[in-house]
């Protein structure tokens, strides 16, 4: 009996993550932005993550080395990343925002932060602080359990 309403709560809850998908901040970005939503990762990440190169880009993403190179090279080519030498490996590089990629980042954040507003507008301070402290737990759980399986 417990199975079974475990079974339908992961169910239910992998359908609301499908429509917060669908209508949610990583829906797309905004359309003036002109980046694909796997591009706005790579840019978020390199905003976060100042200097970090491809491999540990693909490492956190859980994307393939060539993927990354490539979406890299793409805002490369956009002027919103820049690649530098790596002092410390010279054959690796180092990934930096440009201005005008940080530009970018300010204004899909500000784009994706509104549209969480909206969907958190519905719900109560006290529903709010619940929901989101709900899933903080979930989510570290399976972060917990994932870093104990790749050590």
């Amino acid at each position: 009996m417990a199975n079974n309403l475990l079974e339908q709560s992961s169910k239910q809850f992998l359908n609301l993550m499908d429509r917060l998908r669908q209508v949610g901040p990583h829906s797309a970005p905004p359309k003036e932005a002109k980046i694909s939503p796997s591009q706005l990762a790579f840019l978020a990440f390199s905003t976060l993550n100042p200097g970090s190169g491809i491999r540990a880009m693909a490492s956190s993403l859980k994307l393939s080395k060539p993927t990354v190179s490539v979406g890299v090279s793409q805002l490369e080519e956009e002027g919103f990343l820049t690649r530098q030498p790596d002092p410390e490996d010279g054959r690796a590089v180092q990934i930096f925002v440009t201005p005008k990629g940080q530009k970018l980042y300010q204004h899909t954040l500000e784009f994706r932060c509104k549209k969480f507003e909206r969907i958190l507008t519905a719900l109560s301070t006290q529903e709010r602080t619940t929901l989101i402290n709900l899933l903080e737990k979930a989510i570290t759980t399976i972060e917990n359990e994932s870093e104990g399986e790749t050590k």
